[in-house]
């Protein structure tokens, strides 16, 4: 079940039970009399629930990194704080824009709900917006005909959940006005088109061969991928993330247990 709703029905029932409590209850006992124990718990609880609902789905929301297909921008195990607002009011659990205020822009790290399974929450770069045209050849990216630059950053070498050591060449690239580091393995093909999903919404948008694709951003979607480019699941395999999807843009490292000190930085 989604937090947002077991939220959502916590606050309802205390504050039912709570305003039950105070209109039928309350006037027919003594003044000295001690308030039900169900009735107190409700009275307490629903300001906090009420805190924490509204601060979550209108402000700002946390999440845990689980995986790396964001690295070397974000660890496995890093809690990042969420900008719930930055890409309009949303209805919470709804999830409908009530009140625009931004779109996401070319660059932006920005959490989702998974188009395939929207109880799932993920995380990747943006790098196209409705109308790019958005190519990735011979592991270089391409973005309405202009090739994004890279400059190699040395090496970054990292192991996985399944303890295999991993190592990869680090780039810079510049996405719109983000300057970030990408993860390229020289050994690892470019696209494994077998795993790309051939239902997706506008799949005729996009050509796929062994070299890499092209795909032309629809309106009202985005297209997005992992900064670690040859271990991320993303929408080279699964399609565009619709704006009805859009959680929020992620922008600061909150905490880590295994890296202190990457509390505190803000997510380029």
């Amino acid at each position: 079940m989604d937090f947002a709703l077991i939220m959502f029905v916590a606050l309802v029932v205390t504050g039912i039970i709570w305003l039950i409590d105070s209109i039928a209850f309350k006037p027919k006992r003594p003044a000295d009399a001690k308030m039900p124990v169900l009735a107190e718990y409700a009275k307490s609880f629903f300001p906090v629930i009420l805190a924490v609902f509204l601060l979550r789905s209108f402000l700002v929301e946390p999440f845990k990194i689980p995986s790396g297909s964001m690295l070397p921008t974000l660890l496995v195990g890093d809690f990042i704080l969420v900008n719930k607002y930055t890409y309009g009011i949303r209805l919470p659990i709804a999830n409908l824009k009530i009140i625009p205020v931004g779109e996401p822009k070319t660059g932006d790290v920005m959490v989702f709900r998974y188009p395939q399974d929207p109880s799932l929450d993920y995380i990747k770069r943006v790098v196209g917006v409705p109308g790019d045209v958005v190519t990735y050849r011979n592991k270089r990216l391409i973005i309405n005909g202009k090739l994004i630059p890279q400059t190699r950053d040395g090496s970054f070498d990292y192991v996985t959940h399944g303890l295999v050591a991993v190592n990869s060449d680090q780039y810079l690239e510049k996405l719109g006005t983000h300057i970030h580091k990408i993860l390229l393995q020289p050994a690892m093909p470019t696209l494994y088109t077998d795993q790309v999903n051939s239902q997706f919404p506008y799949r005729q948008n996009c050509d796929y061969n062994n070299d890499g694709f092209t795909c032309k951003v629809p309106p009202g979607y985005y297209f997005m991928m992992g900064d670690n480019r040859d271990s991320s699941n993303d929408s080279r395999y699964w399609g565009f993330v619709p704006d009805r999807n859009i959680v929020g843009r992620a922008f600061m490292i909150w905490w880590n247990f295994d890296h202190p000190t990457r509390v505190g930085h803000f997510i380029k």
